[in-house]
């Protein structure tokens, strides 16, 4: 799991502060002009290349840039900043959504300054939020991350990001601040969707697919693009649920936990990280060394670039009040070990930056290290000989092929909750009401990073796509339409909605077999997303309970980003279907699995909370849900979700016996097999995600109920078996000890499998 590689430590030791310095192998011929261009570079030159500015600050007019703004690239500010302060980096967008033509025309524009005008004709690297899609016209929309998680599918995972990779590189641009690895164990933070759920296993194996799909194993190849893992580290539990707010979490929970994704995607290759924007157990991870030098470089050994997040260096004045002015802000976020500001308003990090080394407050060696890496990145891009892609070599991008897998994501997004009496799925010459506000918005389809930050322009650009009463429209004559709660139309606070005809949706009804009831949320991201109640919206329960009240079979689809409650008309409801956030090709997939065309899969990727104030993560310790009553304390272990990690229902039945372990005695140094085998007992092809968890049920530090160690989707055929099997090793069995280093300890382990359970014993234990 979370090995100290005796290599890194000794090397950390021997260089001290010297992380910063190493130098690559001189005789790599990469390494070679890395080093020549340092000898070259002045002291402002080298600062320049750690300074990343948005692309407002080299558009014409004054920012912030609005969707609805003309917008021009101003010549004499590109040249100002590339020319007079060498900025290395830009980012993100303004203005209108650009084609790939139209982003091609920025982007050459940018690079043709920095290749004929400079000195050192470095070029620049160029940075953008593709989460689920390009920001650029046509773009492909897959699912979100915590939809893809919800397939439980990899090569889903890798397939989208090898696209999204293929398409943000056709619009010139080389670099994608994705994936996601925040755990998302706290349902009320807005960015929950963005990652791939509360599971560390589950996001490890995602996130690693992801990095692969992006990266390709080679990114001078122009069909593929830099990663960048965010957000290192503990961002997704702040104590509050709300964005950028502290998080306190125990050294021995952030290793156990947290730490494994960023590991496992650091292994695959990941060409950069970005920076949690808030603080832990009150420091900010911008300002920690510990966090940044120590354990990311030191014992992850991750060699990449290491990129703030927006503003953050000086929000440790401004946010953490543990900097008095800018300049000290840089200083700390240098020597903790930040390779890149995103700045992104002005130069004035570069001139701070300058100064201190001037003053000899930070060496011109830990300068260089930086550089080295940003250096570095930009030859593996091979951004030297070809400093943008052109639009007309991409010939795939946005095209049916494209949406094609990301209609099949969708489908195994689809997780099916609850089908009381097998309503589901439904005759096509059913009468059905569609009703609430997400049933006819693209914008709630994708949620945020959709052409734009908090998605609201969505409407308009994926215009072209079925919402989900268009998509059943087009596969019957009988749907009918109210939408009884709506999002008001360029509102830009997604947590309203508004009553605007439930008593017609209410009339409407009398005449239809069915009501499929769509609600949830609209788009955002960060700060406009955060919440003070998790409970789905009044006027969204007004209206759920107003169809209930007509006694018609009530079908709910949830369309949202994080697990809203529903646990006060769940039990009235005939079926409930997740859709999460499943992009441009949500609403076909949900009507081809309304009518049976397709048969859902999905498996939840976080637990559905029943209550506001029951909150865990299904890997909790086993006391939390030891309750008192009347002097007698229960202790069967179990927390009431609403939904459990992992659940999905299928339209067919799936059965599991012969659960076997190769032993029942084990060592450290040998692996356990287990096998199981499972039948498909229903009359329809499906898939299935085998789970595979344990239980240690004596450590030293109190273990969780259970975790995840292994899963396997399969296919199978009405009648069909197939025999499954995985294999343990001592790494599965280990926790974080009090001392903060993985350890295995003898004892009584349990594995489950569906509902079956087999025991077995470790015999020995040491540490790792």
């Amino acid at each position: 799991m979370h090995k100290l590689k005796i290599t890194a430590i000794f090397l950390f030791i021997l260089i001290g502060i010297g992380l910063y310095s190493v130098k690559g192998d001189s005789s790599n011929p990469e390494n070679e002009k890395i080093e020549k261009l340092l000898r070259q570079m002045t002291l402002e030159e080298k600062v320049g290349q750690m300074t990343q500015v948005t692309l407002e600050v080299v558009s014409k007019g004054e920012g912030p840039f609005r969707m609805d703004k003309p917008w021009a690239l101003d010549h004499d500010k590109l040249k100002d900043v590339l020319i007079n302060y060498h900025v290395g980096s830009i980012l993100n967008t303004a203005g209108e959504v650009r084609t790939p033509k139209e982003w091609y025309e920025v982007i050459k524009t940018i690079q043709d300054v920095a290749i004929n005008d400079t000195r050192l004709k470095i070029p620049v690297l160029y940075g953008i939020d593709a989460i689920h899609g390009m920001y650029s016209a046509e773009a492909t929309m897959f699912p979100q991350e915590i939809s893809m998680a919800a397939t439980w599918n990899p090569e889903l995972v890798k397939k989208s990001s090898e696209i999204i990779a293929y398409e943000t590189r056709a619009c010139g641009i080389p670099w994608t601040f994705n994936p996601t690895l925040d755990l998302g164990i706290d349902p009320r933070w807005p960015r929950m969707w963005e990652a791939y759920g509360e599971d560390p296993y589950l996001q490890s194996i995602m996130g690693t697919e992801s990095v692969k799909g992006y990266e390709g194993g080679a990114i001078d190849n122009p069909n593929h693009v830099a990663s960048c893992l965010k957000h290192y580290i503990g961002y997704g539990a702040p104590r509050s649920g709300k964005d950028r707010t502290p998080a306190w979490i125990p050294e021995t929970f952030l290793r156990e936990y947290f730490l494994p994704p960023f590991e496992a995607a650091v292994q695959a290759g990941a060409k950069s990280v970005m920076v949690n924007s808030g603080e832990v157990n009150g420091v900010p991870v911008h300002a920690s060394k510990k966090l940044l030098t120590d354990i990311l470089r030191g014992e992850l050994g991750f060699e990449g670039v290491i990129v703030t997040d927006w503003f953050d260096i000086n929000n440790l004045v401004e946010r953490h009040h543990i900097a008095a002015n800018k300049k000290e802000a840089v200083k700390k976020a240098i020597l903790a070990g930040i390779d890149m500001s995103m700045v992104p308003y002005d130069v004035e990090f570069s001139k701070h930056l300058v100064e201190l080394v001037k003053e000899g407050q930070i060496s011109e060696e830990r300068i260089d290290a930086s550089v080295r890496r940003i250096l570095k990145l930009k030859f593996e891009l091979n951004l030297f000989e070809n400093p943008y892609t052109d639009y007309k070599n991409y010939p795939e991008y946005g095209g049916e092929k494209h949406h094609q897998i990301a209609r099949q994501s969708a489908h195994e997004v689809i997780t099916l909750l609850k089908n009381e009496d097998n309503i589901l799925p439904l005759k096509e010459d059913a009468k059905i009401l569609v009703t609430g506000p997400n049933a006819n918005s693209m914008r709630a389809l994708n949620g945020g990073w959709t052409y734009t930050w908090q998605g609201e322009k969505t409407n308009k650009f994926a215009a072209d796509h079925n919402t989900i009463v268009e998509a059943l429209k087009a596969q019957s004559t009988n749907i009918f339409f109210e939408e009884g709660v709506r999002y008001p139309e360029g509102n830009n606070d997604y947590k309203v909605d508004e009553v605007v005809n439930i008593d017609k949706a209410v009339k409407l009804a009398k005449n239809v077999d069915y009501i499929l009831l769509c609600l949830g949320e609209n788009s955002y991201t960060e700060k406009p997303g955060d919440l003070d109640d998790l409970t789905l919206s009044a006027n969204q329960l007004k209206l759920a309970e107003a169809m209930i009240s007509t006694k018609k079979p009530v079908i709910l689809v949830l369309n949202e980003g994080r697990p809203r409650v529903i646990s006060s008309i769940e039990d009235q409801l005939k079926a409930v279907i997740q859709l999460y956030l499943p992009g441009n090709e949500g609403g076909n997939a949900l009507a081809d699995i309304l009518y049976g065309k397709v048969n859902p899969s999905g498996k939840l990727p976080y637990t559905y909370p029943r209550f506001v104030n029951d909150l865990l993560p299904y890997y909790h310790k086993f006391s939390s849900s030891t309750a008192h009553n009347d002097g007698n304390i229960n202790n069967n272990h179990e927390v009431k979700a609403q939904y459990e990690f992992g659940f999905g229902l299928s339209y067919t039945t799936f059965k599991y016996e012969d659960l076997k372990l190769s032993k029942s005695e084990i060592s450290t140094d040998d692996e356990l097999e287990v096998s199981i085998k499972v039948t498909n007992t229903g009359q329809r092809e499906g898939k299935e995600v085998v789970q595979l968890y344990t239980t240690d049920v004596v450590a030293s530090i109190s273990p969780s109920v259970k975790r995840l160690r292994r899963f396997e989707k399969i296919n199978l055929k009405a009648g069909e078996s197939k025999m499954v099997s995985f294999k343990l090793n001592k790494n599965d069995l280990s926790f974080i000890g009090e001392d903060n280093q993985s350890v295995v300890e003898a004892g009584e382990f349990i594995i489950t499998c569906g509902s079956l359970q087999k025991k077995f014993h470790l015999l020995d234990s040491k540490n790792l």
